[in-house]
């Protein structure tokens, strides 16, 4: 269901479950699971997540798992849950290559990366009440923050399905691609982040999402210069100052 390489500072995690990519619980525990190993390892920077194939990036929950039974749709709904707060709340960048349909539970884990990318052939969408069920993988909190309400009830509501086009339009992704150059683009966002101070990237991300979390805006402005002077305490924000003085490319440790 979960597959993952490593290459240089980047992890490259793809799920795959034919045909739709869809998620199980064991699916969801292995990614909670992969994002605690790739936490512990300082020398990952960011993450890149996409759908085996070329058709999905994910159709969300197999419906098959529990159809009418209570207790198995609360297990596999904590796994969503523990899952998507795992990735939302990862020390490295997360960024989702869309190369396809993403739907229910698979839109809601494009919703707790940090960056979206999406290939011009994708659509999205939150279908659950046309199943009598709601997108409770973080989906009713995550999507307003991005796209507004009112758009977020037209999703939810209306059982809408976007395409790429409009999901830029909205800002529901940052960037649309050719079909099959997503990875390419997301990789090429990777290197990016890889060419930073990760702690320092690690604490932006974290006090980008203050507001999110509900701290109020004089503890948070009073956190961010807390973070910036804890960079001191650690080697690489003299690495990065020396290495733009010395007109080269620093070499963060990341210690």
């Amino acid at each position: 269901m979960i597959r993952h390489e490593i290459r240089g500072h980047t992890a490259f995690i793809t799920m795959d479950n034919p045909p739709a990519n869809t998620w199980t619980p064991e699916g969801l525990r292995a990614l909670e699971s992969l994002v605690g190993t790739l936490n512990a390892d300082r020398s990952i920077y960011a993450a890149v997540l996409t759908g085996a194939g070329g058709k999905f990036f994910s159709a969300g929950a197999d419906l098959n798992r529990f159809q009418e039974d209570k207790v198995l749709a609360r297990h596999f709904i904590a796994c969503f849950g523990s899952a998507f707060e795992a990735l939302m709340n990862s020390r490295f960048v997360t960024i989702a290559a869309i190369n396809g349909y993403a739907l229910g539970g698979g839109l809601e884990c494009t919703l707790a990366c940090d960056i979206r990318i999406a290939e011009e052939h994708a659509q999205l969408g939150l279908p659950e009440p046309a199943v009598g069920l709601l997108p409770a993988g973080s989906g009713t909190q995550n999507l307003p923050w991005l796209v507004g309400e009112g758009w977020a009830k037209r999703i939810i509501l209306t059982n809408e399905r976007i395409p790429a086009d409009t999901a830029l339009r909205i800002g529901l992704v940052q960037e649309v691609v050719a079909k099959g150059k997503g990875l390419e683009a997301a990789t090429a966002i990777a290197d990016r982040v890889g060419s930073l101070s990760p702690r320092a990237i690690e604490y932006c991300k974290g006090l980008i999402h203050n507001a999110r979390n509900g701290i109020p805006r004089r503890a948070g402005l009073a956190l961010e210069r807390e973070r910036f002077m804890d960079l001191f305490d650690h080697s690489d924000q003299v690495e990065g100052v020396n290495a733009f003085l010395q007109k080269r490319k620093p070499e963060w440790k990341n210690d």
